[in-house]
């Protein structure tokens, strides 16, 4: 009897405890809504900082341009710490000026890119503005780097959270959810701001900013049967028109006519509404993105208590997440390529250093982008890594969109102490002859007249072909001795008139992205004339050169520097060796000779700030060589210099010459400011004829000169203000420029 009593009772416990277990309520689900606001979305950040330290469980996330790339990296695994880290690592002038890193470049490219200021499309003969100030290509590789590790997951409600974002088909003016397909692409869509970062392609169609439509997704969100939304609002109220300086601020007052209105009953409807101070911020203040992150933090510790409620009523609470494991290397199994019409298969591999059934470095393969993305040649290179079916690793599915525009106008202006002010206008277009070839000319306005142009056909790491047409002239006081050889002169300076017409025609291949050959042939037209002094009387001017030269040159140059004009770290190496052999008028005897020069340097990063760089420079000539202006001359200070003359602080153009030099140049850099360096330069120099053959290269330097210099990298160009000073000759120069070298 005790025994049935003893199973009645425990049957009837489980009875009880199977009844209480069915009639309990399901767990609370939460879902989170990120507005759009550009860098004011980085507050989202600091917001999701604290929903992690209270362990709020987020079950679902949704978002718009901002918070939809926010929500995006939240929704596939990242903490609001790591996400925190990453976007204070991102540089993002880089990001949203898009810019390619310079070692990406082919040596031709950086010539372009390191010398115009203003590039505007030409179609048809007509001006046209470009279509954003950004393709927004390295976002997409950020974030396609960045959500590498759910790669497989095409359905967004199968992400670690739930998600989706609001994007806007530009043809229809509709708001579009995205749930599925490439997450990077999507996310791309749903912050294509106007104006910043050009539409993006998805599946034939074209789509915006979400933001211009929906920047709040709440509705949405309530629909996917949510219990509880906490929403994040980084959009401003209406400014004051005199607070309107840009067309990003006005194009955004436009969009929030509507926008503001929506959200009266979106704010009533939202559980948990929290709003950042972004009062002092505006859609680029990506420079201040530390504050606005802590102002996130801010207004959600002022929702606290309602967010402790919402912990509090959950039966399953965050547990933290574990880190994203970032893959080292890619096994690429199969390579497609859709879009492509003008440039072949091959080209495209080619330039990705890419090749089917082969494992790279996901940095070799970031690499390999930038590459295709640095020929210009596409406006652009979207992609997606899907896990193979047959076998480890993936295939690439790409799609390239090629530039429509052939042609383009570009402008840049420039101020210095040799050629003087100068304003160069460029016509630059592409595919003329084969679809792999580039023809440039400039044209210089300004105190001195002067013409370059180019024609290049890119065959990449083949041999490419090019020729080169160049017309420089410029007047200066030139040393007597450089031109007299008459070291017992009377005369210190000639006001001489310099002309040079040269044309190449060359050969170049690339080993390595740094790293060109060149081998060509030379004409080279001299005219050097003067009217201080005269041939003889009667006459009006005196002609120190009046000749045309023929040689064969070649060229090794490895350029690994980051920045042209303000390097912090690379290492430079030129190699230039050019035989005349002959010369017109044969009136005057002419002996072939050979002209060497080599320049190697060196740049390192002392700290965050500091950097140093160290030159070395020298060259000889063997044989008679009869042009004064083919000799070595050191002075000035310059970055445009044509055939052997060296800039030298201290030492005003054209002081000093001989037929071989030896040169060094100690530099340190000071960035106190992004963009803005404060440099302070030693250099010192032997230089004569045949001081390597006299031995005089190993003496004590003849002539030595120091410089401090405020440099600003400017949209023009380098700014720089140089004052430079010799103890030799006791003397100060300042040297002054503005703008690109050309």
């Amino acid at each position: 009897m005790r025994i049935f009593l003893f199973i009645s009772f425990l049957l009837f416990g489980c009875l009880v405890q199977a009844q209480e277990q069915s009639i309990k309520k399901p767990d609370l689900k939460v879902g989170l809504v990120l507005s759009g606001g550009g860098a004011k979305g980085l507050a989202h950040i600091g917001v999701l900082k604290v929903l992690d330290s209270l362990g709020v469980r987020i079950d679902y996330v949704a978002g718009t341009s901002m918070g939809a790339i926010v929500g995006s990296l939240y929704a596939s695994g990242y903490s609001g710490k790591a996400i925190d880290s990453i976007f204070k690592s991102v540089n993002f002038d880089n990001i949203i000026i898009d810019n390619i890193p310079r070692e990406s470049k082919t040596f031709y490219e950086r010539e372009n890119s390191e010398r115009y200021a203003l590039t505007l499309p030409f179609d048809g003969f007509k001006l046209r503005l470009p279509t954003a100030l950004s393709r927004g290509q390295n976002t997409f590789n950020l974030l396609s780097e960045l959500t590498l590790h759910v790669k497989n997951i095409s359905d967004f409600s199968q992400l670690p959270i739930p998600f989706f974002c609001i994007t806007t088909n530009m043809d229809t003016g509709e708001a579009v959810q995205l749930e599925s397909g490439n997450l990077a692409q999507a996310v791309m869509a749903s912050g294509a701001l106007p104006t910043l970062f050009q539409p993006v392609n998805i599946n034939d169609s074209v789509y915006i900013d979400g933001g211009v439509v929906n920047n709040y997704p709440l509705d949405e969100m309530k629909a996917k049967g949510v219990d509880v939304i906490i929403g994040v609002d980084v959009q401003d109220d209406l400014a004051k028109s005199k607070d309107l300086k840009s067309a990003t601020e006005i194009l955004y007052q436009v969009q929030n006519y509507r926008m503001l209105n929506d959200m009266i009953n979106k704010v009533k409807n939202t559980d948990i509404y929290i709003k950042p101070d972004i009062t002092n911020f505006n859609v680029v203040s990506f420079d201040q993105g530390t504050e606005i992150i802590e102002n996130g933090v801010i207004a959600a510790q002022k929702n606290i208590e309602a967010l402790k409620d919402v912990v509090q009523k959950q039966q399953t609470h965050l547990q933290g997440r574990p880190p994203i494991r970032h893959l080292d290397s890619i096994a690429i199994n199969g390579i497609q390529i859709h879009g492509n019409d003008k440039y072949t298969r091959a080209y495209i591999l080619g330039k990705l250093k890419l090749k089917s059934n082969t494992t790279v470095s996901y940095g070799d393969f970031s690499s390999g982008v930038n590459n295709l993305i640095g020929t210009n040649n596409f406006n652009s290179f979207t992609y997606d890594l899907r896990p193979s079916s047959n076998k480890p690793g993936y295939d690439l599915i790409t799609n390239v969109k090629e530039s429509t525009q052939k042609t383009a106008l570009k402008l840049a202006l420039h101020y210095d102490d040799l050629y003087k002010s100068a304003a160069l206008v460029n016509v630059t277009t592409k595919r003329l002859l084969t679809n792999n070839d580039v023809l440039s000319f400039d044209f210089i306005l300004g105190d001195n007249l002067r013409y370059n142009f180019d024609y290049y056909i890119d065959k990449g790491f083949y041999w490419s072909i090019g020729v080169r047409s160049r017309f420089n002239q410029f007047n200066r006081n030139v040393s007597a001795e450089i031109l007299l050889r008459d070291e017992d002169s009377d005369i210190n300076k000639i006001d001489t008139e310099l002309k040079d017409f040269t044309n190449q025609f060359y050969v170049q291949t690339q080993f390595l992205n740094d790293m060109a050959l060149s081998l060509g042939a030379e004409h080279k037209y001299l005219n050097i004339t003067s009217e201080t002094i005269t041939d003889s009387p009667g006459s009006s001017e005196s002609v120190f050169e009046d000749r045309t030269y023929f040689s064969a040159f070649a060229k090794v140059n490895y350029d690994s520097y980051d920045n042209k004009y303000f390097p912090n770290t690379g290492f430079y190496f030129n190699g230039d060796f050019h035989l005349y052999f002959y010369a017109t008028p044969n009136d005057i005897d002419f002996d072939q000779f050979s002209i060497t020069k080599v320049d190697v340097g060196y740049v390192f990063k002392v700290s965050n700030k500091f950097s140093a760089s160290l030159l070395a420079e020298g060259g000889f000539s063997i044989g008679r060589n009869q042009s004064p202006f083919l000799n070595f001359s050191l002075g000035g200070y310059g970055g445009n210099l044509i055939n052997n003359m060296k800039s030298f602080y201290g030492y005003d153009w054209l002081t000093v010459s001989g037929d071989s030099f030896l040169k060094s140049t100690f530099k340190l850099d000071y960035e106190f400011a992004l963009k803005h360096h404060l440099t302070a330069t030693a250099n010192l120099a032997n230089i004569d004829d045949n001081i390597f053959t006299s031995g005089e290269w190993l003496t004590s330097p003849d002539f030595t000169g120091y410089a401090l210099a405020y440099g600003w990298d400017s949209f023009l160009g380098p700014i720089e203000a140089t004052y430079s000073y010799s103890p030799e000759t006791k003397n100060s120069v300042w040297f002054l420029n503005i703008g690109f070298w050309f």
